[in-house]
């Protein structure tokens, strides 16, 4: 159902979602299940790729505590992102318009700076993916010689920012259609890695202190494999206009779902990966700057993970890439919005976002060449601003905002807070000890 900008009042929708006696959500539908598979796919990359060999390099016990707190990690956090996006006044406001109602102009300002540098080095990151893998594809899985990187980083880049220029309801359809298989070649990888398996690391019993550090070392790469915020803003529009007043519960209600089935296939690969190739092997595929996968199929020589492993790496890139160049370019757009204030200069929103788009596929291009350490940017650039807006911000927001008022006093928001000042601080102490 479409509402209407005066349904939304200050506390509108927080305070059905809380309200035990307001009417229940409307039944799942198609919309909601389009909805739930393109969460997924903006977050499924990062999670398949490179969280086993960041998070079993540590060893089995503190992936084993990662299991159990992620899930609520990363439900209540983006639940409380799309929360803030829901409780607009104005039913056409995303994120970055949304901050200037609740904080003012200056605040305002500063947090869309924010949220533009917590998705765009995750872009570049995918960038960089994308160019490794089909390399490592052509040379080790078909035997061509090596195109210049220069030109296959271009041609990748550019198929990819083609898809996202020439129509958002292709893309979603592409991405949608990505999805389906990939779950079910993941979890065949994961299947076919089982009589790999050995459970020799869990005799290898690490000292409490030993146990702490690594699992707090962890968490900025375990926040950054379920990271699906660049799509929570859209995601909480569409919601605002499909069911109005109940668009908060309805989202939570996605969310739900989204965090369930992400953690469930996600975990199972890590840890059917992790047991398959040890902390040496993974190690060595950290080294590599290859997606698991990629290494998979170089190192363990079976046709079906030759085949397969590739496939499944470059399909989750590129869904992940759709939904990152959304958030990517909606941050953008709103730095430029609100400081060159181009509508009032008469520049057409077509013109900015075209010219944002080019700047957008110039930098991810460089930085495909370029070739950093992926986990490097991960660890120490993405890390920290991804914690600032997915789990601090939101939780402030709760905090001062009167709109949000309905959200306060709830142990969750007291879990969020402790697990964004964990993963940040783990940045910081990783960045001092670079040092």
């Amino acid at each position: 159902m479409a509402s209407t900008a005066k349904e939304f009042t200050d506390t509108s929708t927080a305070a059905i979602e809380m309200d035990p006696n307001s009417p229940k959500p409307p039944k799942w539908n198609a919309g909601d299940t389009t909805w739930t598979i393109s969460l997924f796919g903006t977050a499924i990359g990062a999670g398949i790729l490179f969280l086993p060999i960041n998070a079993g390099s540590g060893g089995v016990w503190p992936l084993l505590l990662a299991a159990l707190v992620i899930w609520p990690m990363i439900y209540f956090s983006h639940r409380a992102l799309s929360r803030m996006v829901c409780a607009s006044q104005k039913p056409d406001s995303d994120i970055t318009n949304l901050t200037e109602q609740y904080f003012g102009v200056g605040v305002g300002r500063i947090f869309t700076v924010l949220y533009f540098c917590s998705i765009f080095p995750v872009l570049l990151i995918y960038g960089v993916g994308i160019t490794n893998t089909v390399d490592s594809l052509m040379v080790n899985q078909l035997g061509m010689a090596p195109w210049p990187r220069w030109l296959l980083s271009g041609v990748l880049v550019a198929l990819l920012t083609g898809v996202m220029l020439a129509s958002r309801k292709i893309m979603l359809a592409i991405t949608n259609a990505l999805v389906y298989p990939l779950i079910l070649i993941l979890l065949a990888v994961s299947i076919y890695l089982i009589p790999q398996w050995s459970f020799d690391s869990f005799t290898q019993v690490p000292s409490f202190g030993d146990f702490v550090l690594t699992f707090w070392l962890m968490l900025p790469v375990l926040v950054f494999s379920f990271y699906h915020a660049p799509a929570i803003s859209q995601f909480s529009v569409s919601m605002r206009e499909r069911y109005g007043l109940q668009s908060a519960a309805k989202a939570s209600q996605i969310l739900r779902a989204t965090s369930t089935i992400l953690v469930v296939f996600t975990m199972i690969f890590v840890w059917s990966c992790v047991l398959a190739l040890g902390t040496d092997g993974l190690r060595e595929a950290r080294e590599s700057n290859l997606p698991i996968l990629s290494f998979l199929a170089n190192e363990l020589h079976a046709p079906f993970i030759e085949i397969l492993g590739p496939i499944v790496a470059i399909t989750a890139i590129s869904s992940s890439y759709f939904g990152h160049w959304l958030g990517a370019h909606e941050g953008a757009v709103g730095i430029i919005r609100s400081n060159f204030k181009t509508e009032e200069k008469g520049i057409s929103k077509q013109k900015v976002s075209l010219g944002v788009s080019v700047v957008l596929f110039i930098c991810v291009w460089l930085a495909a060449i370029a070739n950093p350490s992926i986990l490097g940017l991960i660890e120490t650039l993405v890390g920290p601003i991804m914690a600032l807006v997915l789990f601090l911000m939101p939780m402030y927001a709760i905090h001062k905002v009167p709109v949000l008022a309905p959200y306060r006093g709830k142990i969750m928001n007291v879990f969020v807070v402790v697990a964004g000042i964990a993963a940040f601080s783990a940045i910081v102490y990783k960045l001092f000890d670079l040092f």
